[in-house]
């Protein structure tokens, strides 16, 4: 992130437990240099169960439950759950105007999401949620979008840089070899998903070091930074 002065981050994801496999290292420093990281979460994964018998809506909850454990351990002050269902969210006007709305009211500096352009990413939701959220930054800017939305101090907010996590062509590198453990104690809150991930730690690890060699850190995790004028 530029400048040093101390930043607010939103970042914006399709499900609980996305933040923590993929920027949770990142969130932790900077929560230790005092920069303020919130959360939205656009689903609340009413669909991640192997369980035969669990329900959309007895995973939902226990899947907020694990997001805001999970917040909580690495110090982020805010979750936003808008309860989309998950696999059914879509580019859409509406989906574009709420995203603006929250970017108006939590104004960040920073906003963190998918890389919609990843080649083969599978999953829609991330590819939606990438899409809609830079959308969003470039509508919560001007004062013409959503006019409706600013009344009760709610004002256009220009977000200086947005970092899409896991991208195809990285150039921002965040060396996290301080702050990994706090990852993994963040990212085993979410018992329901990572209980059937063999080797958990190993895998995490081999990620970092390899988003890491580019850069010649130990351990990394790795953006695409993009400036917005």
């Amino acid at each position: 992130m530029a400048g040093a002065e101390h930043k607010r981050v939103l970042a914006i994801m399709a499900h609980p437990d996305d933040c923590e496999f993929t920027s949770a290292g990142t969130f932790a420093k900077w929560i230790a240099q005092g920069d303020t990281v919130e959360y939205v979460l656009c689903t609340s994964g009413d669909k991640g169960s192997l369980d035969p018998d669990m329900t959309s809506e007895r995973i939902a909850a226990i899947r907020e439950q694990e997001q805001l454990e999970a917040a909580k351990e690495l110090g982020v002050s805010h979750c936003i759950f808008l309860r989309y269902r998950d696999g059914e969210l879509e580019v859409t006007l509406k989906f574009r105007e709420e995203l603006a709305l929250v970017i108006r009211q939590r104004k960040p500096d920073v906003v963190v999401t998918h890389d919609g352009w990843r080649h083969y990413a599978i999953h829609p939701d991330h590819r939606a949620v990438g899409f809609t959220t830079m959308d969003a930054v470039a509508a919560a800017r001007d004062h013409l979008y959503y006019p409706h939305q600013l009344k009760d101090g709610i004002t256009p907010q220009r977000v200086k840089e947005v970092l899409l996590f896991g991208p195809q062509e990285p150039n921002f590198w965040v060396d996290i070899s301080d702050t990994f453990e706090k990852k993994l104690a963040a990212l085993s809150k979410h018992k329901s998903q990572v209980a059937r991930i063999e080797n958990l730690r190993e895998r995490i690890q081999n990620l970092a070091a390899t988003w890491g060699q580019a850069q010649n850190l130990p351990l990394a995790e790795a953006f695409r930074r993009i400036e917005v004028r």
